[in-house]
């Protein structure tokens, strides 16, 4: 019998499906889940080629990398703590409290009247984005197997894809349209409906507890403190600040201080947001490494790149959402059928150890490009370095959960996609800080004495808009595209050998064998042969008697 038929046998209420729904409570769980991936994918998307006019409006074109950075900053801060959270109070609430922020967030924005107002905006943002694909992925490893578990990465990887081919489309739309506010005006019925498949859908169990869990708040402020200090210098340093300044080399030893300070208190704790002992794990510690690198790799390329487009082939922001698709779309579908592959044969190592190769052949191709380079030839480039994106993004998320028990799916999900948002973050924030501080440079050097009838004809250089660069004559414009192609592009030939350090990592991998069962609380025999957890999460079955997580956690990390 094979792992679907058997699971298709099995009673709801077994072990195999602890949380006793039926494979049609399952499917509607997952299109639910999948209406709240959409919501955060799409907000990481839709202003990609709407941002240069946005910040053109707003005159605030030096400001272009915080719109960006602070959502994913601002996600990456509380990761942990929803993971963590939900692993203590249930998936449900802690849900549909992010939902609920996410979308006031939303709100900000849209009636931001300034760049200030729009960052802010971002920022709620993503205090309630930060929570919804975890516990999307979360909640999936409540219900469904590892070994099944493939199936459905994929196609979440899909959404992922999806959104990031509509986003940038309907965010081009809407800036032509209605308006660029409408980007995040969208969110509200997108939001509400999200709420409604949550209550309707989800009906997992909740965790049960001896004593009432006991919040790390010392945690969270020490990693929100050392993220935010970390992103800072990066986003400083070379462009607000000299990188020998003060100012960055205060912010450096801020972050490593506080940095140690979240070890000793992380150790100390009695609930941790990001429990020491995972470290323990040969697989989670190697696949993290994979995910920083691969999280500052793709959100450095991918955030900036519509912008190129726009600036560089002087098309609209619909068009350049177009351009993107063949990126997305290597994405969508290698993402698909490496999990379809996965879950029917059960081996899993050999596809993000080819992404990670092919990521770094699509990085050093896109670095070649110049204002001449057709179009068709960057959208090769770009479905390359989608295709090696799909190999390894959803991958890396199921070895990770098929490493850990149930009762600690969340914090282990959470904890290695805060590295790969640290790694988004640092991206978008190095890659912004460079690409800013180059661009005013070489936009001086190219223009010479022409910056003077620029400024007559538009403004200065932080109300450069698409359109307005695309009606420039070309004594103007040509110094303004090759500022923009030759203060981008190079970057991303820095970032070739983060692919081949996430290669290195998971050359090492121990290719376990995927568990048939969903692991519960208690139960730790789906682990494949030689799996071996770290101390806290090392809890013995005890036939059908229920061990307490909060008590069991608590007396490992004692010992």
């Amino acid at each position: 019998m094979t792992s679907t038929d058997a699971a298709a046998a099995t009673p709801p209420g077994t072990d195999d499906n602890p949380a006793g729904m039926s494979k049609k409570n399952v499917i509607l769980l997952f299109i639910g889940l999948m209406i709240t991936m959409l919501l955060a994918s799409l907000n990481q998307t839709v202003l990609s080629t709407a941002l240069p006019t946005i910040v053109g409006e707003l005159n605030g074109v030096d400001q272009m990398t915080w719109v960006i950075t602070a959502y994913i900053l601002a996600m990456t801060i509380v990761m942990p703590v929803y993971g963590r959270i939900s692993d203590l109070v249930g998936r449900k609430p802690a849900l549909l409290f992010a939902i609920s922020v996410f979308m006031a967030g939303s709100i900000v924005g849209a009636l931001a009247g300034n760049i200030l107002w729009l960052i802010v905006g971002r920022v709620i943002q993503g205090l309630g984005g930060g929570g919804l694909m975890i516990l999307a992925q979360a909640a999936i490893a409540d219900v469904v197997s590892p070994r099944e578990r493939g199936r459905y990465m994929g196609f979440m990887g899909a959404v992922f894809a999806v959104a990031s081919v509509a986003g940038p489309l309907l965010g081009g739309w809407l800036t032509e349209g209605p308006g660029w506010r409408w980007a995040f005006w969208m969110n509200i019925p997108l939001g509400a409906l999200a709420i409604l498949a949550t209550i309707a859908f989800m009906r997992l169990p909740k965790p049960q507890h001896e004593n009432r869990p006991k919040l790390d708040y010392l945690g969270m402020v020490l990693i929100a403190a050392s993220t935010t200090t970390l992103v800072l210098m990066c986003t400083w340093g070379g462009h607000t600040y000299d990188w020998m300044s003060p100012q960055i080399i205060g912010l450096a030893v801020a972050t490593v201080i506080l940095a140690v300070a979240f070890v000793f208190a992380e150790k100390r704790a009695q609930m941790p947001i990001i429990p020491m002992q995972l470290f323990r794990n040969r697989n989670f510690t190697l696949v993290t490494i994979a995910a920083l690198m691969v999280g500052i790799a793709m959100f450095g390329a991918i955030g900036y790149m519509p912008t190129y487009i726009q600036m560089v082939t002087g098309v609209d922001a619909t068009i350049a959402g177009l351009y993107m698709t063949p990126m997305m779309g290597g994405l969508l579908i290698t993402s698909v059928i490496s999990g379809q592959l996965i879950s029917r044969h059960g081996r899993y190592k050999v596809y993000p150890m080819i992404g990670a190769v092919v990521i770094g052949i699509g990085l050093a191709l896109l670095s070649t490009m110049h204002p001449a380079t057709p179009n068709w030839q960057m959208c090769i480039y770009l479905g390359i370095f989608g295709i090696g994106l799909g190999l390894i993004m959803q991958v890396l998320t199921l070895i990770v959960q098929n490493e850990f028990p149930g009762a600690f799916v969340g914090t282990a999900t959470a904890a290695n996609n805060y590295f790969r948002q640290v790694g988004a973050t640092l991206g978008s924030a190095i890659v912004g800080s460079i690409f800013a501080s180059r661009l005013v440079d070489l936009l001086k050097e190219n223009l010479g004495g022409a910056a003077d009838k620029l400024s007559s004809s538009g403004g200065g250089q932080n109300s450069l808009t698409p359109a307005l660069v695309d009606s420039l004559p070309d004594a103007l414009r040509i110094p303004i595209v090759e500022s923009y192609n030759d203060a981008l592009l190079p970057i991303f030939l820095f970032f070739v050998p983060l692919a081949a350090i996430a290669l290195i990592a998971l050359v090492f991998l121990d290719e376990r064998a995927l568990s048939t069962k969903v692991r519960g609380e208690a139960e730790v025999e789906g682990l494949g042969e030689g799996q071996v957890l770290p101390e806290p999460f090392d809890v013995p079955a005890r036939g059908d008697e229920k061990v307490s997580v909060a008590s069991t956690e608590s007396e490992h990390i004692r010992r």
